[in-house]
């Protein structure tokens, strides 16, 4: 029976050695991991609060609108006013609600009419022909004018609106003349107020009072400086 100890006390001691011994040591490295043991993928959840999705907007991944509803445009331009009274009037209005506004003035292009006319005729006399023809027409306004180049033309007549423009173009090109409508424009003052929009204030109630065509969004608009 002591023998029989003895010899398992050995082998117990003979085992601790030989694992000791056979143990590696750990040492730094790369190590090569299969993608099945990392288990299966983590679900990201669809519902996201306000914040983020307007965020998204901004880069692509919603409606161009969602980020304007939350904090607005920085600023916009209105204009341009040919009177510096409705400058006035649009800046008091905003400026009422608690903007920051300015009103500025530069040299421009101010929009008269469209102008009705048959360029270049050949000379007086077949100016004058026109003239009597046009007359027959129905056409009686029509005149001869010189243009800025020294050319004669027939002037039809200069109108605000430019449905009225095209039924005298066309009843012009019926009596067989080549009548056509061009912009007529003057250099003068022109007006712009400048509105900087709060946080949370889009600027859509101020394109639909005074059109896309007559607000500057952004940077494209010059931001007012601080009253």
């Amino acid at each position: 029976m002591k023998n029989l100890l003895l010899l398992l006390l050995l082998a117990n001691i003979l085992y601790f050695v030989w694992g000791m011994l056979g143990k590696e040591t750990a040492e730094p490295g790369v190590a090569i991991v299969k993608e099945s043991d990392l288990g299966p993928p983590l679900a990201v959840s669809a519902n996201r609060d306000a914040g983020a999705a307007s965020v998204g907007a901004v880069l692509g991944s919603g409606e161009p609108s969602a980020l304007e509803a939350v904090v607005g445009r920085s600023c916009v331009t209105v204009g341009p006013f040919r009177a510096a009274t409705d400058a006035d009037t649009a800046q008091t209005q905003y400026a009422a609600q608690g903007m920051r506004t300015s009103v500025r003035s530069e040299r421009g292009q101010i929009f008269v009419g469209h102008w009705v006319l048959i360029r270049n005729v050949g000379d007086r006399a077949a100016g004058n022909e026109m003239l009597q023809k046009l007359r027959d027409g129905g056409l009686s306004d029509a005149y001869v004018v010189t243009g800025d180049d020294g050319s004669l033309n027939i002037s039809l007549g200069l109108f605000g609106d430019a449905e009225r423009a095209e039924k005298v173009e066309l009843q012009a090109k019926s009596l067989g003349l080549p009548a056509e409508i061009t912009p007529r424009t003057r250099e003068d003052n022109i007006f712009f107020v400048d509105i900087g929009l709060p946080p949370g204030k889009g600027a859509g109630a101020i394109v639909e009072q005074y059109g896309e065509d007559k607000v500057l969004l952004r940077d494209q608009a010059t931001c007012p400086k601080s009253q």
